[in-house]
């Protein structure tokens, strides 16, 4: 609506700044015999994303267990024998029971495999202490006086187990066809993907931020692509940084072209005044004809006062200046400054060659880059340079073929078997059914 030219990478970067702006997806890779090399697990009641079933079970039945399953402790006898001592996880403080007691080392394995899987059960051992404190020892042997079971809830009859194991067990024959699925796509909101509990995929989604965020290409990519449908413009400063606007650089020839005197006297202004701002062109050409500054806020209960109406001079060199930005002679930036569009390099004819008959294009080539509507190249893409030299309209650019959204593959790694994509959370207005 303004007219306003904005580079397209810096936009790239605001959209990477707040999860809400953007979405990730992930897809797994497949072998050339089409197998998955990694599949995916994502629960449906929490949408979290996990390498392994196990883990996909153990993150439910921790997370959402009132879902399915209650806890009822009824009383019963408490062990027998006198105990002086018990032995305690050094990194939980779960206390596990004195090591001559029978349930000990199942207690043991089960506290390693639910919280401390990943480190040896050796080294997870040599962390178990004895504790010979009264209070601990008392507290164990209440603990002990209490037998649990587990109620089962949305099933068809009444149902008890006696241990987790049980639970587990029964979780997985039940629940587990309709909780835990196997996508091969899977899209997460931004805030969605920052919760991601995997390990790996948590490193690999913050790692294709962080590429991004250093060269955000692929998010640029799907940016030109919907700034395209939309009938905006693509060009580049100084050959390198890609603007996108309503329209390309045009150069307006006053000899050539009859314009108003008014549009004269605006191209003039801005040509001997490069980089000027709007207001610097109004205070010009409309002196003391902006519209007066709103008034101050009026006491409670007093009428509001009439908005300020621009004055015709004011209404005349705006309209100009508008016409002017949307027929691509005039740029304004996103930072306000105004520029002409530079008048197009004439270019030396290139020698004739002797005529060979042309060889018809491959079905599928894709068209020259630069048309109008078309998504720029970003390959080249390049830190912004000092100036704000604008390529002209007519000068032709090299013939590439549209750019992929696709990410580039990472390095290969056995904890990342998967690949993420990062794109803004805007929909598709082709695809509105999916994020890209």
């Amino acid at each position: 609506m303004t007219g306003r030219a904005y580079p397209l990478f810096e936009i790239a970067q605001m959209i990477l700044q707040k999860p809400e702006r953007h979405s990730v997806t992930l897809a797994v890779r497949k072998n050339p015999e089409g197998q998955i090399a990694q599949p995916l697990f994502q629960s449906a009641i929490d949408e979290m994303v996990w390498f392994s079933e196990e883990e996909a079970v153990r993150n439910v039945l921790e997370r959402h267990f009132a879902t399915f399953y209650q806890a009822e402790r009824t009383q019963t006898d408490p062990p027998k024998g006198t105990y002086t001592f018990v032995a305690q996880c050094g990194m939980s403080g779960v206390v596990l029971g004195p090591p001559n007691y029978h349930d000990y080392q199942n207690q043991l394995r089960k506290l390693h495999v639910e919280r401390f899987s990943r480190m040896p059960f050796d080294a997870f051992k040599a962390r178990v202490k004895i504790v010979k404190d009264e209070a601990v020892v008392k507290k164990w042997i209440e603990d002990q006086s209490f037998k649990t079971e587990y109620v089962c809830l949305n099933v068809p009859e009444p149902l008890k187990l006696a241990t987790r194991e049980e639970v587990e067990k029964h979780f997985r024959q039940v629940h587990l066809p309709n909780i835990i699925k196997r996508p091969e796509t899977v899209h997460l909101s931004g805030h969605a993907s920052r919760g991601v509990r995997s390990h790996p995929l948590a490193r690999l989604i913050r790692h294709t931020w962080e590429e991004q965020k250093r060269f955000p290409l692929q998010v640029a990519t799907v940016l030109s692509q919907k700034f395209a449908a939309h009938g905006l413009q693509f060009f580049k400063v100084n050959k390198t940084v890609t603007h996108v606007a309503v329209a390309r650089p045009h150069y307006l020839d006053l000899e050539a072209t009859p314009v108003s005197e008014s549009i004269k006297k605006i191209v003039q202004f801005i040509g001997e005044r490069p980089r000027c701002a709007r207001r610097q062109l109004l205070e010009a050409l409309a002196p003391g004809a902006q519209p007066p500054p709103q008034p101050a806020a009026q006491p409670e209960g007093a009428p509001e006062a009439p908005p300020a109406e621009p004055s015709p001079e004011y209404t005349a060199v705006i309209s100009d200046l508008h016409w002017l930005i949307h027929q691509g002679h005039v740029i304004e930036f996103a930072n306000g400054t105004l520029e002409l569009a530079k008048k197009p390099v004439v270019r030396p004819p290139k020698p004739v060659e002797t005529p060979t008959a042309p060889a018809e294009p491959a079905p599928g080539t894709p068209s020259p880059a630069g048309q109008e509507g078309a998504p720029p190249d970003l390959s080249t893409e390049q830190p912004p340079a000092s100036g704000s030299a604008m390529e002209s309209a007519a000068s032709p650019e090299p013939d590439m073929p549209p750019p992929s959204s696709e990410l580039q593959p990472l390095p290969s790694s056995p904890d990342l078997p998967a690949e993420a994509t990062a794109s803004p959370s805007v929909p598709d207005a082709a695809h509105s059914d999916q994020h890209r």
